[in-house]
């Protein structure tokens, strides 16, 4: 009986292999008009929820069957314009596209979809985008400068079959704006192009969600490193007095950057990881220079390296100031330590000689038990002589009392010794 093979595979492996081909390229040939869309999830932890229930509204106003709850990835035709969307960890993208006949932006496929749903937007909408896909080199165009509102244009000869052009402003109609020449692409050609020029803008943009944190962070750092400079020229100054204070003082600046951290180190790290992904996207474009323009990698060079440049100064100097007030601590606590030993050794000080004292006052004491238990026993044995010899017996009580005390005395010092040696060992 042969064996059926898929019945030896990982759990995992169907998955895993199937992951390579899980976000197709949209299908496109020129002319075509594309709008596309960045939807911000309501926190990492909701995001996936809330992304599919919009995916699911829209396909439910078209009649359409939406993914399973599961799914990062949809395609479907929807007669009038083709949807792609794609789930990321902190945003969904919609890329809409439709067959045109005059490449222009006046008429753009997010035209179809419901003004209900757009509503539902609102406020989560952090990247839009219109694309427009036309065959034909610019000299076969209108100028091109006179579809962009922008002062600055970027453009280039990318994939070595098309032509790029964006000014990356937001224009009038609130989407930004691209336009690709198709000189001499090959089938498909188009659709990675156009997939990576919105990739290009959409992880633009998220790298560039992290500059507002950076600013805002900035005078919060500005307020601890100061604080952290006054309270490290008190600690110089201090006098062995004052550490408790300048501890609790510098354990409060610990606990304000360590919030600081929290709420900034996820945002700089993902503003990181998205500038890498705008830079290797725009090594896939093999861009060549059109005269009198600068390229898409030299306009990024000079308005989006700077604010990343920013991110990591931010990061760095937060890091650099955790580390500053960590050192600061451990150098007072040490000192703290330091005087707390020297105090615990006058406090064993003081006790030895408290103990030494009450040796000396122990031994006083015992000297006089054996005096007093000494003259107690003489005592009794002086009324027995005295006694025995009112019975006639032949006895001196002065004698034998005389010649007792010094006995008596020993027996009773030797007595104690020996009771203070067994409760030495009971409790040693």
């Amino acid at each position: 009986m042969p064996i059926v093979f898929s019945s030896l595979n990982h759990p995992q492996r169907v998955a895993l292999a199937a992951e390579l081909h899980s976000r197709p390229f949209l299908k496109l040939r020129a002319p075509e008009r594309i709008s596309h869309i960045a939807v911000f999830g309501h926190g990492r932890n909701h995001n996936a929820e809330a992304q599919h229930e919009l995916l699911a509204a829209l396909c439910r106003h078209f009649g359409v069957t939406g993914p399973a709850g599961a799914a990062s990835h949809f395609q479907h035709d929807f007669g009038r314009f083709r949807l792609k969307w794609e789930l990321h960890s902190e945003f969904a993208t919609y890329t809409f596209a439709e067959r045109a006949e005059a490449a222009d932006f006046e008429r753009m496929p997010i035209g179809h979809v419901p003004q209900e749903w757009l509503l539902a937007l609102q406020g989560r909408v952090l990247v839009a985008a219109h694309v427009v896909l036309r065959k034909g080199g610019v000299a076969e165009h209108a100028p091109v400068h006179e579809l962009f509102e922008g002062a600055s244009l970027a453009a280039s000869r990318v994939m070595q079959g098309a032509e790029l052009c964006s000014d990356f402003a937001i224009q009038a109609d609130g989407f930004s704006r691209f336009v690709v020449n198709d000189v001499d692409m090959r089938e498909q050609q188009a659709g990675r192009l156009v997939q990576r020029v919105l990739e290009i803008e959409t992880y633009r943009m998220m790298a560039l969600y992290g500059l507002p944190a950076a600013q805002r962070a900035v005078p919060e750092l500005n307020a601890v490193e100061k604080e952290l400079a006054e309270a490290t020229a008190a600690l110089v100054r201090s006098d062995g007095t004052t550490e408790q204070a300048l501890l609790q003082r510098i354990t409060h600046l610990a606990a304000r950057i360590e919030n600081l951290s929290l709420q900034n180190s996820y945002r700089f790290a993902a503003s990181k990881a998205y500038f890498r992904l705008v830079n290797a996207r725009i090594d896939e474009l093999r861009e060549h220079r059109i005269e009198g323009v600068p390229t898409v990698a030299e306009f990024m060079e000079r308005r989006l390296a700077p604010a990343m440049s920013t991110c990591e100064a931010v990061a760095a100097r937060q890091d650099a100031l955790a580390r500053r007030i960590a050192n600061s601590n451990d150098l007072l606590r040490t000192r703290v330590g330091i005087v707390q030993e020297t105090q615990n050794r006058q406090i064993l000080q003081s006790l030895n000689a408290r103990a030494a004292q009450q040796l000396r006052l122990q031994q006083a004491v015992e000297g006089l038990s054996v005096a007093a238990i000494s003259y107690y026993v003489v005592g009794l044995l002086g009324y027995t002589v005295k006694g025995a010899k009112g019975l006639g017996w032949p006895v001196n009580p002065d004698a034998v009392i005389g010649a007792a005390v010094p006995l008596v005395a020993a027996a009773v010092w030797l007595a104690l010794r020996s009771m203070h040696r067994r409760l030495h060992r009971a409790h040693g």
